[in-house]
């Protein structure tokens, strides 16, 4: 099929590689000028993992280009993915701006050559699937089209489910696929252009082999609002089964258990699941807080108070605060000190800091007086470009970081960190404080190293060490 992607951000770019390696022809439209001479140019906007790999492959198969006109792109396509940011508002409701520019510029490109299905990839409040066909109209209407009735389309909800780091893999290989529309025509257009993934009917990349035993991508078809109501209440149910782990582990320090081995021992259980347990400094990123946020709005428009959300938002916001509480444990006067912070991404293996922890963090300690160090692997130069006010130390290593520093915080867990000799942090450091805000260490192996080593949730007595070694 002939596709248009709109918006070159993470979900567009990730969407139009993927379908153009399946084989469609696919056209990537952005207003941003500078982000479509990059992608042209076969450089990466955002950083995802085999993404640039990935693009190589389709541009060699000519199948994907990329444009700032949006009006020959619409006309020759079968489907067009609207894939661009609705970031929150300070009351808490998505901005559709960016969407309702989008839907109209649409229409107004729209001819009657051709039925064509308008799919909504943004995560969008229910409701959104009935704006954007309204909006289509208008746009066509506006164009001056003498019959706009005659122009004929349909709209569609495809949510994404992608995660940050692995969002090539969640595309390929997914837990399902979810198409929502309250017509019969989108629905089918959608099942086939999703066929080979459904079907798994294609050759993976060579980087990234199919998973073992993996056939078939569940295929969920419901209503326009039902599809749109998933996204919301997928990332809804993560962020509050973080929250649960974190609220956990504040109890489990306080009795003596360990969260870890909470965490596990729950886990297996079939009906709750191991994922999503691990507890620390609170979710960030892009998506839970302002879904959550949005959801909240939706049900007050309603007239219903979503308590659990809220309190969801109230228990992350808490979270980042430990790491502090932890540092004047420790050191009780923080001014003059210096603090190096290890990752600065919200997660592993992205550059992305919308509501990253290590902000507030860093933000809290510099306000105190506090030196901040700080090392990541990715994410530094986006930091210095997105916040050139915050005056941290960018250090070229994690060993540079520590270097005479009075505390360590463990705040992203790459695998870099991971496979830290932790004997010769400590000799680098001036006070051998580490506190772990994901839980990556191993508590008896920190400690035989000389740190004293501070976890969430978890026991690092001397005593309790001593017990576990023993087992």
């Amino acid at each position: 099929m002939q596709l248009t992607v709109i918006g070159t951000g993470y979900v567009g770019t990730v969407t139009g590689a993927c379908l153009s390696y399946l084989g469609h022809r696919v056209t990537c439209v952005d207003i941003d000028e500078e982000k479509i001479g990059m992608l042209r140019r076969g450089e990466m906007p955002i950083y995802e993992p085999r993404l640039s790999e990935l693009l190589e492959l389709a541009r060699r198969q000519g199948d994907i280009c990329f444009s700032t006109e949006l009006g020959p792109a619409v006309r020759e396509s079968d489907v067009i993915f609207i894939a661009v940011g609705t970031p929150p508002l300070p009351s808490g409701e998505a901005d559709l701006s960016y969407l309702e520019s989008a839907a109209r510029g649409i229409g107004a490109a729209m001819d009657c050559s051709r039925y064509r299905v308008v799919v909504n990839k943004s995560t969008v409040p229910v409701g959104s699937g009935n704006l954007v066909e309204t909006l289509v109209r208008e746009g066509i209407q506006e164009a001056g089209q003498a019959n706009g009735k005659s122009v004929r389309f349909g709209v569609a909800s495809n949510p994404e489910f992608l995660r940050e780091g692995s969002a090539i893999a969640d595309t390929l290989y997914g837990d399902r696929i979810v198409i929502g529309s309250d017509e019969a025509a989108p629905l089918e257009v959608m099942k086939e252009l999703y066929r080979p993934l459904v079907e798994q009917a294609f050759n993976p990349p060579p980087f990234l082999p199919r998973p073992e035993g993996f056939e078939r991508i569940p295929l969920v078809v419901t209503s326009l609002t039902s599809a749109e109501m998933i996204k919301y209440a997928s990332n809804t149910f993560l962020a509050l089964k973080i929250g649960f782990a974190n609220e956990m582990a504040n109890i489990c320090e306080r009795v003596g258990a360990d969260v870890t081995e909470v965490a596990q021992g729950i886990g297996l259980d079939s009906r709750i699941g191991a994922r999503f347990l691990n507890a620390g400094i609170g979710w960030g990123g892009s998506c839970f807080g302002k879904d959550i946020q949005s959801l909240i709005h939706t049900a007050r428009e309603y007239g219903y108070q979503a308590r659990i959300l809220e309190s969801s938002l109230e228990v992350n916001r808490a979270q980042r605060h430990v790491v502090i509480q932890r540092l004047q444990e420790k050191l009780f006067i923080l001014k003059g000190r210096t603090i190096a912070l290890l990752g600065l991404a919200f997660k592993p293996n992205t550059d992305d800091l919308r509501d990253a922890p290590s902000l507030q963090i860093a933000e809290r300690l510099l306000r105190m007086g506090t030196r901040v160090k700080a090392y990541d692997p990715v994410a530094m130069e986006a930091c210095r470009q997105q916040h050139p006010g915050l005056r941290i130390q960018y250090c070229g290593s994690a060993l540079e970081a520590l270097t005479d520093a009075d505390a360590a915080v463990l705040v992203t867990e790459w695998d870099e960190f991971g496979r830290l000799d932790l004997h010769e942090a400590a000799r680098a450091m001036a006070r051998q404080i580490l506190i772990d805000g994901r839980n990556l260490f191993d508590p008896r192996a920190a400690c035989q190293a000389g740190f004293e080593y501070c976890a969430i949730g978890r026991s690092t007595s001397r005593k309790t060490l001593t017990q576990d070694a023993a087992r």
